[in-house]
């Protein structure tokens, strides 16, 4: 063991040791040039896809070079139907809530950047976190995911602290409550996820950005904190090695070739599946958007079209893991690629720190608080209101990290698919809670609507049973939280 070396967060850095670079830029960048359609072989891959088996990078990759109108239309259609074999046409719903933006690094594409003056830098107080939860409470929202800048004030403590002030404020007589809380956070050393663990944490979340070591470079500056390859890379690592086993990856799309990065994370999610028996719970594949301060040429931009076929090539390549396509993106881009990939999406979007207890500010104040522009603001119940009338149901559902269905038990679930047996009916409850305690009286009854026909699509009776009498408990008895 060698002496500790600390990072510039306090962090013991050599606690890397015996982890590995498995991103080889040279044989990513051969399994692109080399590729040409093949839409024999590609249907072979479909069919695998179908049986809810992983592909392999190089499986992947001859989705990649399908271009044809014929290869493109199987592709999409083959991923529709996967999406409904293991997911059905539920809908994860979640709002992010920024804690701080106050932030070491000086990535060039990022609002929240160190040497960008114009930032509006803030922490929440204890009070202003348990105002803001309370106010996406009222909402109707149960599931968070933190976000933290990179900096010394950030400490595992810290954010163990307020996951645990989180799960503690609840409004509407304990009706109004967080069931899951996930992170999006500097990465940290095996020591710090043991503490953020310890607060009943649900997903990590670290996103490598690019997965190309040259263009990591250029976009994060050597000597900060995210400045360091393979800290960021092995960050998953050392989170299960410090008991997360719900981990989510992704990847910022348009800073490099948004082939490269799609390998990018198939490689990462099967290096974890082979490591630890556990692929990443969730995948996020945010494009770039206009940010405060952005001034840099990006030349990989990702084109609407480009960013259907990734979306559809990932859900594919990793059948078990939820694909999360944030508010970054515009209500049309969700309402197409939602049908062929997506599983979970935020909703009532606010990005400034403190942005769910106050009204909005004119453009340039917000766009000084906020780490990036909103494509889809709409608030919580429109959104719910625009899944019902698509016949999606809207989920808060939790239940899968309360009752123990994480990491490898998850995967023995989703993998087959048998999650969807699962997520139907503690989606269907989530939604009936949410038409009770928040909902529009138009959401109300399409939403009710909605329920009925999803119980008429029932086969197994005393499944079909079930679910009526948890129903009928929520809404006659006020009872909540009747998870399967």
């Amino acid at each position: 063991m060698t002496c500790c070396k600390e990072n510039n967060l306090g962090l013991d850095m050599s606690l890397t040791e015996g982890f590995k670079d498995f991103i080889d830029d040279d044989y990513i960048h051969s399994l692109i040039r080399d590729r040409k359609e093949n839409l024999p072989k590609c249907r072979e891959i479909f069919k695998k896809s179908l049986s809810k088996q992983p592909l392999s990078v190089e499986e992947t990759a001859e989705l990649l070079a399908i271009t044809s109108e014929e290869g493109l239309h199987e592709l999409f259609e083959t991923a529709r139907e996967l999406k409904r074999n293991v997911y059905g046409n539920r809908i994860v719903l979640f709002a992010p809530l920024y804690i701080g933006n106050y932030c070491i690094n000086d990535c060039t594409y990022c609002g929240f950047r160190r040497s960008l003056r114009t930032t509006v830098r803030h922490t929440l107080s204890e009070e202003q976190l348990i105002n803001e939860v309370k106010s996406l409470e009222n909402e109707g929202h149960k599931r968070l995911i933190l976000v933290y800048g990179e900096h010394p004030k950030y400490t595992p403590e810290f954010i163990a602290k307020t996951v645990k002030l989180t799960y503690a404020t609840k409004t509407n007589n304990g009706k109004g409550e967080i069931r899951r809380v996930n992170i999006n956070a500097a990465p940290l050393d095996i020591a710090g996820y043991k503490i953020v663990k310890e607060a009943g944490i649900g997903t990590f979340q670290v996103f490598q950005e690019t997965y190309h070591k040259e263009t990591y470079a250029k976009y994060h500056p050597a000597g900060t904190q995210k400045g360091d390859y393979m800290w960021r890379l092995n960050a998953m690592d050392r989170a299960f090695e410090g008991g997360i086993d719900d981990m989510g990856i992704g990847a910022l799309f348009g800073l490099y070739d948004w082939r490269f990065e799609v390998l990018g994370l198939v490689t990462h999610a099967l290096h974890l599946q082979q490591r630890y028996g556990v692929g990443p719970h969730t995948i996020s594949f945010p494009r770039i958007q206009p940010a405060n301060g952005l001034d840099i040429e990006l030349p990989y931009r990702v084109s609407d079209s480009e960013f259907e076929r990734l979306v559809a090539i990932l859900r594919l390549a990793v059948p078990y893991t939820g694909l999360i396509m944030t508010a970054r993106e515009s209500k049309a881009i969700r309402d197409k690629v939602m049908e062929f990939g997506v599983s979970q999406i935020d909703a009532g979007t606010k990005l400034e720190i403190g942005g769910y207890q106050k009204e909005r500010q004119d453009k340039e104040q917000t766009l000084n608080e906020e780490q990036f522009q909103v494509g889809d603001t709409r608030d919580l119940d429109e959104v719910i209101h625009w899944l019902i009338n698509r016949d999606y149901i809207p989920s808060f559902c939790t239940s899968c990290y309360r009752v123990g269905r994480t990491g490898e038990h998850f995967m023995e679930f989703a993998i087959p698919g048998f999650i969807k047996r699962f997520c139907t009916r503690n989606g269907l409850l989530t939604l009936a809670e949410y038409l009770e305690d928040y909902s529009s009286e138009a959401t109300k009854k399409d939403g009710y609507a909605l329920i009925e026909r999803e119980i008429a699509k029932m086969t197994n009776e005393e499944q079909k049973k079930s679910l009526l009498e948890r129903l009928d408990r929520i809404r006659n008895k006020g009872e909540r939280d009747l998870l399967y």
